[in-house]
């Protein structure tokens, strides 16, 4: 792919979901965790496709890593760690916040904390909540994240949508102030088009739509909005040659549509806009650099 002026100078997060195809969301009822064992993992492989593109592109990114996974793949998360990318949290089991009880979310996020600070060597300061699900009704997570030692999250998705979102919710970094601490909150990035907020952060808007229109998106909200955006994507999106579950036609669409073309989307992305890792655009002092 021959390199491409470059739409906007400003810097921005480039962030990777490290989960295995079978442990997102959409298939917990046919895949439940006891069975995740029984399957063959394929995170690993894809992750280091990703992480040589960031290479080949001089891109540091931040790398919110499965606590399951990261325990089946612990080179992986070293390796993550030692090519200068940040790695944070993005749970152990996958669970919706809004559906675990305080306590239960502590517990959880203890534990991945843990979990990769051992195999890193660095502090855990990120956090994701598995599928933006960070609600109205899961707000409190905030304060137990900054109890816990997190610095920021990244956990909020301003549309609506049937599974999650905040549509109301402000749409750039902004510090909270939650008890006696304060941490950051990054949602995903939108679109402002009239009074609805359009999503363009990646994932499967990038499967769906042209790179080229996310692209235009993005740098419009570095330009005219003076915002750096904050952009996703999962290992298992670049793998077309994953088990497919039949669940339907709209979890079909959204679990597997464009998984052969998404590599190249990623590349568009990375020639056409600068990014880099979460924690640096934070200006959060570096404590889980390398």
């Amino acid at each position: 792919m021959s390199a491409r002026e470059k739409l906007s100078l400003m810097k921005n997060a480039m962030t990777v979901d490290v989960e295995e195809y079978f442990t997102v969301q959409s298939l917990a009822e046919r895949v439940p965790r006891e069975q995740w064992p029984a399957h063959p993992l394929r995170a690993d492989q894809e992750t280091m496709r990703i992480l040589d593109l960031f290479d080949a592109h001089s891109v540091k990114a931040t790398f919110f890593v499965l606590g399951w996974v990261g325990e089946r793949h612990p080179s992986l998360v070293k390796t993550i760690h030692a090519r200068g990318h940040e790695v944070a949290a993005h749970s152990y089991w996958h669970r919706l916040v809004f559906e675990m009880t305080p306590d239960e979310f502590r517990e959880d996020t203890r534990r991945t904390k843990s979990l990769l600070e051992d195999l890193t060597g660095a502090e855990v300061i990120g956090y994701r909540a598995p599928t933006y699900s960070v609600t109205r009704a899961s707000l409190w997570a905030h304060e137990i994240l900054a109890e816990e030692g997190f610095l920021y999250s990244s956990s909020v998705f301003p549309i609506t949508h049937d599974r999650y979102g905040i549509a109301d919710y402000p749409r750039f970094a902004q510090k909270l102030s939650v008890g006696e601490r304060q941490i950051w909150e990054w949602p995903m990035t939108t679109l402002r088009v009239g009074n609805r907020n359009l999503p363009v952060a990646g994932g499967g808007y990038l499967r769906l739509l042209p790179a080229s229109a996310i692209s235009r998106a993005l740098a419009r909200v570095n330009k005219e909005e003076a915002q750096p955006v904050i952009v996703y994507l999962h290992p298992w999106e670049i793998d077309p040659e994953i088990p497919r579950y039949h669940q339907g036609v709209l979890k079909d669409l959204r679990g597997y549509i464009g998984l052969g073309r998404m590599l190249g989307k990623l590349e568009h992305l990375l020639e056409t806009l600068e990014f880099d890792r979460v924690d640096r655009i934070l200006d959060l002092g570096q404590r889980g650099a390398a």
